[in-house]
């Protein structure tokens, strides 16, 4: 491209320059031409006084000197006698002297200029003047040279500038097919540093917003995966409990290990899913950016928000009843209040299964826990503690695939993610038994705004009727 750019640049410039510079100087030439021939011709008319008053050869002589033109000025009196340089052919000056008109014409080395001059008795003179060559081209050839000159330097100086922006051109094209080859081959971190023509820079941006969103779409979609496996450990975990509590029956070590094996081929897949798409060296591009939360997105808008008291009230019944199976003592309380949540059941139900799930993954058996509901002003409150031994890194347990019970370390995590989306948290503490506590705060949905239509009269009315309902309550 750099040598496309040079090579237009040159032939655009060298057209320019010869389209200007050609009738420049055929213009220049034809001035210094006619300014030397218009001076030659005021000079043969200043002679002429001099011949109507004398054409003594002296007196003529004197004339002549004092024009300073003894060497280009000849004067042809009627006798043949001629005063001065004579450069015109017989000719030429029989020609004036018969038609007795001026006559100018280029000669051998020169231009010649002869102007009769009428005396007494029909008798004619002719004034001759004679410009040398050097004389109608003097300054010609060093304008045309310095124009030249100026002509080349253009020409260079424009292929040196379209060379030099088809660098950039091309800089910024190659690192941008670079890019996009390192992130085809499967580098999710490549990107471009935005440089070049304005066009250029925009496509430089639309790619690394592109990658940014490619990145962040196979973050979440594996992340997805991952969660929605772990999902699968709460029915499987219920089986297997189940399975224990059979006994030694026929099949039954078939049935474990087959459940095992699941739970292998589960653990396998989340790892799998979790296995990071690319390193991200330290320090680039200000940093690794905003961490994806998983399957659950700050804005995501849901339509009937979700009562925390009742799902947790039903998956509390669920896993009661393997409770019940492993001495287990479960208790649940949950506030009267309404408490609703931007979040799905699926979701919800997620965050109470990994929870409970943890408890009994985690604790041996006997050990008991309790879940309960509570509102605040601007926040539900979901708490699940147990007896256990507690957890020793709370910080640690709340990263994403982190645990120290050598589980996939994703069940604090939904929780978390879920707490996120409804700008909420999560706190790890110790229960009163000892155990762990986990207490996770979900934002509150707003409730929805009552229609201003109505007359003030039936609001009136459905207040009264509302509390007259309540008291009979």
């Amino acid at each position: 491209m750099r040598a496309t750019l040079a090579m237009v640049a040159l032939v655009a410039t060298s057209m320019v320059a010869v389209s200007f510079l050609v009738p420049l100087a055929l213009l220049l030439r034809t001035q210094v031409h006619t300014q030397a021939t218009t001076a030659a011709q005021q000079r043969a008319v200043a002679a002429v006084p001099a011949l109507a008053l004398s054409t003594r050869p002296a007196d003529l002589a004197r004339a002549m000197s004092r024009l300073d033109a003894s060497d280009r000025l000849a004067v042809h009196l009627p006798d043949g006698q001629v005063i001065g340089s004579e450069h015109a052919s017989a000719r030429m000056l029989n020609r004036v002297v018969l038609d007795r008109e001026a006559e100018a014409r280029d000669v051998p080395g020169g231009w010649e200029y002869l102007q009769p001059v009428l005396l007494g008795r029909d008798q004619v003179a002719v004034v001759e003047e004679f410009v040398p060559q050097a004389e109608l081209t003097r300054g010609v050839t060093r304008a045309w040279a310095t124009m030249s000159l100026l002509a080349v330097g253009l020409v260079i100086g424009s292929v040196l500038v379209a060379d030099r922006l088809g660098a950039r051109v091309v800089r910024a094209s190659r690192r941008l097919s670079g890019a996009s080859a390192a992130l085809g081959a499967g580098d999710l971190d490549a990107r471009v540093a935005p440089m070049g023509p304005r066009e250029l820079r925009e496509a430089g941006l639309a790619f690394n917003a592109m990658a940014d969103r490619v990145k962040q779409l196979l973050a979440t979609e594996r992340e997805l995966v991952a969660d929605l496996s772990h999902r699968l450990r709460t029915p499987l975990t219920a089986l297997r409990l189940a399975a224990e509590q059979i006994g030694p029956v026929q099949g039954s070590a078939r049935v474990a290990a087959a459940i095992q094996h699941l739970e292998s081929e589960l653990d396998s897949i989340i790892l799998a899913a979790r296995a990071p798409l690319s390193t991200r060296p330290v320090g680039r591009r200000g940093g690794s950016g905003p961490r994806d939360t998983g399957s659950f997105r700050p804005d995501q808008q849901l339509g009937k928000p979700c009562q925390v008291s009742e799902l947790a009230r039903h998956r509390v019944g669920f896993w009661s009843v393997l409770a019940e199976q492993q001495d287990r003592v479960c208790m649940f309380e949950a506030t009267d209040e309404p408490t609703p949540v931007r979040l799905s059941e699926d979701d919800l139900a997620a965050v109470v299964d990994a929870l409970v799930g943890n408890v009994f993954r985690h604790t041996p058996q006997g050990t008991g826990f309790a879940v309960s509901v509570q509102r605040t002003a601007q926040s539900v409150v979901l708490v699940v503690e147990d007896g256990g031994r507690g957890i020793d890194d709370p910080a640690g347990a709340l990263s994403r695939g982190v645990s120290t019970g050598g589980s996939t370390g994703l069940g604090l995590d939904i929780a978390r993610s879920a707490a996120d989306s409804t700008r909420g948290s999560v706190r790890i503490l110790r229960s009163p038994s000892g155990g762990a506590r986990v207490e996770v705060v979900l934002g509150l949905a707003p409730e929805p705004r009552r229609s201003l239509g109505r007359p003030w009269g039936h609001r009136r009315r459905r207040a009264a009727e509302s509390g007259r309902l309540s008291r009979q309550s």
